[in-house]
């Protein structure tokens, strides 16, 4: 171990957004969290990861639950702890890029609901998608943390991230974090990336990883001897897996040495009491499939990370198909190729998953393009690293034009319209916003809301009840 001074390493907890959501589908609920809060306030969390993501849409359209109410609910229970959540950037929590206007009022309501640190990340890491929501953040009083979506490729030289953290550096981020939602990231080139990082910016360094290749926890150490500041893991129930490496491990490891987090193992092990139950719920009610918990090697040959890994599975067992997962994710790289190397993170993952899957049941390479596709091909999100297949291209775009400016500034004001198209609905400020993110599944959940309200027959609510499996 290299000769350091003390250096306590911080712990962002993630057993309420990332781990639930890369373990099963993001079903946590509202009801299993608030319990076991008080407890987890007592740890010393440098916070606690709780929101944004996919909890937002899955809350809508799954769970009978506003969103909105989850956050402030868990602001209230948690008063010594911040609230993190994770921000797409221009595409804030949704798959599509949304005008200035609504990114700058989602920031504005976010804060003003509960949450301390915004962590925002592009699926391409171009940073023209970041510069809305960072000057947002800041100006609500939040902390800005930048997310570097990590990745392989010729592209993703040491040169590539040391150039991006001092550019970040000077958009005014309080930190920086290398989010390595596939499992990518092994021990030594992490140890390289953060000295070079360290190197590079004085923003203090934060890791997310997953253990989905099994190097997960080998990397934070070694980032962590590197010079790393702050780590992300899960506590062990719904740690593993797809998921981060877990909390009590890394504490207990990192116990009596220099990077000593200094939290109690025995306060840890009580948090990890209650989820055990959670996390058996899950595997029995299938949500949390097997095939998730092991240790997949080939995710350094695929590059997929564990929430997209977990959505192919789930499409193609509903398509009577998941014999073919193996070959889709053989697609997943050649599709990568093709649309210039872009990190899989959300939405890029979800676009690129969904193509390759199309591509194998289709037995032909682009016969059927979704309309993302075509965003991603047409410059709709942002530059990619690499050029995109200039043939694949010319085949999807059909003789149109890329676009090269920052997408948002082709689109127009939004707030005006969706504020009178949501108005028969509307009985708070931020229902604007998840209208705005899911329009018609915001619709069916305020519907729904409503048939609660006044006691009707959910039958008879004029709503698509099937949105809600239980």
């Amino acid at each position: 171990m290299d000769k350091v001074q003390k250096k306590p390493v911080q712990i962002v907890e993630t057993v309420l957004r990332d781990a639930h959501q890369s373990l099963f589908a993001t079903r946590m609920t509202t009801e299993e969290m608030l319990p076991i809060i008080d407890k987890m306030d007592k740890i010393g969390y440098r916070s606690v990861e709780c929101w944004g993501g996919a909890t937002f849409d899955s809350c809508l359209r799954f769970l009978h639950e506003d969103p909105w109410d989850r956050l402030r609910a868990l602001k209230k229970g948690f008063k010594n702890t911040k609230l993190q959540m994770l921000f797409r950037g221009q595409n804030i929590l949704g798959y599509n890029h949304y005008a200035d206007d609504v990114v700058e009022y989602f920031v504005e309501k976010s804060v003003a609901n509960g949450i301390d640190i915004i962590r925002i990340f592009d699926c391409l890491n171009d940073l023209r998608n970041l510069e809305t929501a960072v000057k947002a953040c800041k100006k609500e009083g939040a902390e800005a943390q930048i997310a570097l979506s990590y990745t392989l490729g010729d592209a993703y030289t040491l040169e590539y991230w040391m150039d991006i953290a001092k550019r970040i550096e000077d958009m005014g981020a309080d930190s920086i974090c290398i989010k390595d939602m596939a499992g990518l990231l092994t021990p030594y080139p992490g140890y390289e990336l953060v000295k070079a990082l360290k190197s590079a910016t004085k923003l203090p360094i934060d890791i997310h990883t997953h253990y989905t290749s099994g190097c997960a926890s080998m990397t934070l150490m070694k980032c962590i001897e590197a010079g790393a500041d702050i780590v992300d893991c899960a506590i062990s129930p719904l740690a593993l897996g797809t998921s981060q490496p877990a909390t009590e491990v890394m504490v207990e490891t990192l116990r009596g040495t220099p990077y000593d987090t200094g939290l109690d193992v025995k306060q840890l092990t009580e948090i990890a009491k209650y989820f055990t139950p959670i996390r058996e719920k899950y595997i029995e009610n299938g949500l949390l499939s097997p095939k998730l918990l092991g240790v997949n090697i080939n995710t350094l040959r695929y590059q997929v990370p564990g929430g997209m890994l977990s959505n192919l599975l789930k499409q193609l067992t509903e398509a009577h198909k998941a014999d073919l997962l193996d070959e889709v994710l053989e697609e997943v790289a050649r599709v990568r190729d093709d649309f210039g190397q872009p990190p899989l993170v959300t939405p890029s993952s979800q676009i690129v998953g969904t193509q390759a899957v199309m591509n194998v049941l289709m037995k032909s390479r682009y016969k059927m393009v979704p309309k993302e596709s075509h965003k991603l091909v047409h410059g709709e999100f942002g530059q990619s690293v690499r050029p995109v297949n200039p043939e694949v291209q010319k085949m999807i775009l059909k003789g149109e034009e890329p676009i090269t400016c920052r997408p948002a500034d082709l689109i127009p004001p939004q707030l005006p319209k969706y504020e009178e198209e949501i108005a028969p609905w509307k009985q708070q400020d931020e229902d604007v916003l998840s209208y705005a993110l899911f329009p018609q599944v915001a619709l069916d959940f305020f519907k729904y809301r409503q048939a609660q309200k006044t006691g009707m027959d959910i039958s008879k609510a004029d709503t698509a009840s099937k949105a809600y499996p239980v």
